[in-house]
């Protein structure tokens, strides 16, 4: 069984006029919102084996926040900038190129992209995935490269605001 957290990073800041759109940092709630998603995760006896990650630095700041929380080291880290703005069949590639040895992934990256990929999955119908959002899948294969829209299965979804 392989286990995707799909993870669109945290709130981020249009305060700098004339930023690029990759350089933009998390804003103070996603400052807040990317450790407290992680321990929401924690509580929920999820363990994270590694986080790929887009090389956007609201994507990096929200992983690296996220694994801080989680006590993880930065081998665990995988940085795939094609993720930056990916559509599905990218973000599916990166997950189809992790290494068996993990059980458990983390996919941090954009909408649209998310959004598109969680409404591919067969009965699971969201509007938006907002920032720091997280969406659980479970795959019932053993090899990474065997996963596909087919046999993904929704676990959860939960985000900052959720309940609140």
């Amino acid at each position: 069984m392989k286990k995707i957290l799909i993870i669109r990073h945290a709130k981020s800041s249009w305060a700098e006029i004339g930023q690029r759109d990759f350089d933009r940092p998390l804003n103070e709630r996603g400052m807040r919102d990317a450790p407290e998603m992680a321990q929401r995760l924690i509580k929920k006896g999820i363990v994270v084996n590694a986080f790929i990650s887009s090389s956007a630095k609201r994507a990096l700041t929200t992983t690296q926040l996220m694994m801080q929380e989680m006590k993880m080291k930065d081998d665990q880290l995988i940085i795939v900038p094609e993720l930056y703005h990916a559509p599905p069949s990218v973000m599916l590639s990166a997950i189809n190129n992790t290494p068996n040895e993990f059980e458990t992934i983390a996919v941090v990256c954009h909408n649209p992209g998310i959004t598109v990929f969680a409404n591919m999955i067969k009965g699971l119908s969201i509007d938006n995935v907002p920032t720091c959002g997280v969406l659980m899948l479970k795959s019932d294969v053993n090899k990474w490269e065997e996963v596909c829209e087919k046999n993904l299965a929704f676990a959860f979804f939960d985000y900052p605001k959720n309940g609140l």
